[in-house]
C-alpha cells in the first residue's frame, strides 16, 4: 500500500480509503471488512449521518480494539450542510456518540450541491459556526466537504478557503471537475476521489467490448491508474460490501507511478475508438447547451450516450440515467423525453449537433428501471 499527504491536513492516507455505504449485511460483516482492509494497509476510513448503521457499527468495532492504534487511524464522517448551527452542533455529537470517539479526524459537509447549501456554509450562524467551534475545542481536527454538484459551485465552494480537503467525482470516463481537482491543489487541500469503480462507470463488471479495447489492462486497472498516475490526487474511495470485494481494488495498491507507454497506447485506443463509432454525433462535453429551459442536464445525458455507443457500456448509462427525476439535487435534471424541441440549445453548441434528435435516441437507449440513492 501507497500513502500520500491528504494537503494540508498533512495527515498521510493510503492511497485507497475504505468506505462504509454499503455496510447492510450486518455488523460482523462490517467487522470483518474493516479488519481485512486495515490487515491490507488501508489507514483511513469514511462514513456518513446517512449511512444507514455505519457509524453505529463503526464505532462498536472502534471500540473493541483493532490491530492498528487510534493514532495510525483516520476516521471521517460526514454531515449534510444547514442553515442552523444548533442543529449541526447535535449532528456532531451524535456522530462522535455513535462513533464511540472523543474526536474525528475529519468532518465533511455532505453534499455541498447547491448554491443554496454553498449559501447555509457561508451564513452567519449557519453550520460552519458549529463546526469551527468543534475545532476550536478539539472535537473536529480537520474539515472539508463533499460534492455532488457542478463545477462552478465546487470551485466557489474551494475558493471560500474554509476546507482543507475536498471528495468529489472525477474518473477517466468522467473528467469535467479536472479544474477542481487543479484549484483544491492549489490550495494545498486533500482529494478524495468518489466511488471510481461504480460512478466511474461499473468497471468491475465491463461489458466484453471495452474488455477487448483496453486488453492486456483491465478497464478498472486503467481508471485506477488514470487516477493515482496524477499526484494531486490523494486517495480513492473502495466501498465493498464485504471483505472479498476489496482484493481486486488493492490489487493496484502499489501502482501509482507514472503512465507507462503501453498503458497510454490504452487511453489512445479508447480514445480512438470513440471518435470512429461516434462520428459527427460525439458530444465533446463543452457545457455550452445549459441552462436548458426543460431543466434537462444535456451534457451528462449525451455523455452517458457517448459511452453506450463507444463502449457499450449500456448497463452503466440505464444505471446513472435512471437516477434522472429520482436523486434530487445528489444527480439533478430531467430525462431527456422532456425536450419539447425548442431549439435554444442548437445555436450555442460548438459541433452542430442535432441536440434534441440525440436526446430522443438517448432515452430509447437508457430509460428503464428509475434509481435511487443507495441511501437516503
Amino acid at each position: 500500500m501507497q500513502y500520500r499527504r491528504f494537503g494540508k491536513t498533512n495527515l498521510c492516507l493510503s492511497v485507497f480509503s475504505l468506505g462504509t455505504m454499503r455496510y447492510l449485511a450486518g455488523f460482523e460483516n462490517a467487522q470483518q471488512t474493516i479488519e481485512q482492509a486495515l490487515a491490507l494497509g488501508i489507514n483511513h476510513i469514511e462514513t456518513a449521518r446517512g449511512y444507514g448503521k455505519s457509524e453505529e457499527y463503526l464505532g462498536v468495532v472502534l471500540k473493541a480494539g483493532l490491530s492498528v492504534p487510534r493514532t495510525g487511524l483516520h476516521i471521517t464522517t460526514k454531515i449534510p450542510p444547514t442553515d442552523d448551527a444548533d442543529i449541526m452542533r447535535r449532528f456532531i455529537n451524535e456522530s462522535l456518540e455513535k462513533l464511540q470517539l472523543d474526536y474525528l479526524d475529519c468532518l465533511g459537509i455532505h453534499g455541498l450541491n447547491t448554491w443554496q447549501h454553498l449559501d447555509w456554509v457561508q451564513a452567519k450562524g449557519g453550520c460552519m459556526q458549529a463546526v469551527q467551534e468543534a475545532v476550536a475545542d478539539g472535537r473536529v481536527r480537520h474539515v472539508g466537504f463533499s460534492t455532488h454538484g457542478s463545477l462552478e459551485i465546487i470551485l466557489a465552494a474551494i475558493n471560500t478557503d474554509f476546507f482543507e480537503f475536498v471528495n468529489l467525482h472525477y474518473y477517466y470516463f468522467f473528467q469535467r471537475n479536472a479544474p477542481a481537482i487543479e484549484l483544491a491543489a492549489e490550495r494545498d487541500m486533500g482529494i478524495f476521489i468518489i466511488s471510481p469503480a461504480d460512478k466511474g462507470g461499473l468497471l468491475y463488471a465491463p461489458p466484453q467490448s471495452l474488455k477487448d479495447l483496453c486488453q492486456p489492462f483491465s478497464p478498472l486497472e486503467l481508471n485506477y491508474r488514470f487516477l493515482l498516475s496524477n499526484k494531486y490526487i490523494t486517495t480513492l474511495s473502495v466501498g465493498p460490501a464485504n471483505p472479498r470485494e476489496l482484493i481486486e481494488p488493492l490489487r493496484f495498491a502499489d501502482s501509482d507511478g507514472e503512465l507507462t507507454s503501453e498503458e497510454i497506447c490504452a487511453f489512445q485506443r479508447l480514445e480512438n475508438h470513440q471518435k470512429a463509432a461516434l462520428e459527427i454525433n460525439k458530444c465533446s462535453q463543452c457545457y455550452a447547451c445549459l441552462p436548458c429551459p426543460e431543466n434537462i442536464n444535456i451534457p451528462e445525458v449525451l455523455r452517458l450516450r457517448n459511452l453506450a455507443v463507444a463502449y457499450d457500456m449500456t448497463d452503466y448509462g440505464k444505471y446513472r440515467y435512471g437516477m434522472f427525476e429520482n436523486a434530487g439535487h445528489w444527480f439533478p435534471g430531467m430525462k431527456a423525453n422532456r425536450c419539447t424541441e425548442c431549439g435554444d440549445c442548437l445555436p450555442r453548441c460548438p459541433e452542430n449537433l442535432n441536440i434534441p434528435a440525440l436526446l430522443e435516441d438517448t432515452h430509447e437507449r437508457l430509460n428503464g428501471k428509475a434509481g435511487r440513492r443507495l441511501w437516503g
